[in-house]
């Protein structure tokens, strides 16, 4: 019987193509296949490096035969490198459902860790806790974004979000309406020749952002500790909240409600 072949969810840089690993090159220089969610985007990192290999692209408007035909050659035998535009597969994009297909089917999946904006942000914020939420990209449609932010900004924690350049003023100041007078930092074109950090209050970030030029990629992270407003949730909601967000920050149920409710209920 034919061994499986091994998937390998392989982290990319998030701009500066020198912050690629060593073990990332010798894993792309391996495999048979990479899926790539832009193959353009991905040429330009494997150029860089002198790697030929297959490509197949892979991204959210994918048909269910490219994952077949992705988790056949697996079966057949054959590697797969999987990798994203930029930073982590799997994180804020379409990745995980290979990463699922090929867990259902038996087949050994890889991690071959390296860059992320979500860490990169984290790392350099000088925010202090035990935790923080991360909601990937912010939803495009106003009223989902608008319960996004009462759901996660009013959180006793930090957040952390992707956003679009369109969108960014706007979601910044639904959020002050939601969280207050927040500190926030926005991090544009992380890694990047352009790359810029704005900090301060979210009204002083907003100050900063229209006296300049909206372009590029953005990661936000707001420090709501302390700032969440009383969005007078019932019983049964709160229960879902705790819920939530115990299961994405890993705290206990009981800590997590006393941060979210503590003030609101004296």
């Amino acid at each position: 019987m034919q061994n499986t072949g091994s998937l390998f969810v392989v982290s990319t840089p998030v701009g500066n193509l020198d912050d690629i690993t060593l073990r990332a090159l010798a894993v792309l220089r391996t495999v048979d296949i990479i899926a790539c969610e832009d193959t353009r985007q991905s040429l330009v990192l494997l150029r860089r490096y002198g790697i030929r290999k297959r490509l197949m692209s892979l991204h959210r408007y994918s048909d269910a035969e490219r994952y077949a035909e992705l988790i056949g050659s697996l079966r057949q035998g054959m590697s797969v490198a999987l990798i994203t535009d930029a930073g982590t597969p799997g994180i804020a994009d379409p990745g995980a459902h290979l990463v699922d297909q090929a867990l259902g089917s038996g087949i050994k999946v890889v991690p071959v860790p390296g860059p992320s904006a979500l860490v990169c942000a984290v790392s350099v914020s000088g925010i202090e806790g035990q935790g923080f939420v991360f909601i990937g990209y912010m939803p495009s449609t106003a009223g989902a974004r608008e319960r996004a932010i009462k759901k996660y900004c009013t959180l006793d924690m930090p957040v952390v979000f992707y956003e679009s350049p369109r969108r960014l003023l706007g979601t910044m100041r639904s959020i002050r309406d939601a969280a207050g007078e927040s500190t926030a930092l926005v991090f544009k074109e992380l890694t990047k020749v352009y790359e810029e950090v704005v900090r301060g209050s979210i009204s002083e970030v907003i100050g900063r952002l229209e006296a300049g030029v909206i372009k590029g990629e953005y990661t936000v992270i707001v420090d709501c500790k302390g700032h969440g407003k009383d969005v007078g949730l019932s019983l049964y909601d709160r229960r879902s909240l705790v819920t939530a967000a115990a299961s994405m920050t890993g705290l206990d149920k009981r800590e997590v409600y006393k941060r979210l409710f503590r003030k609101s209920d004296r």
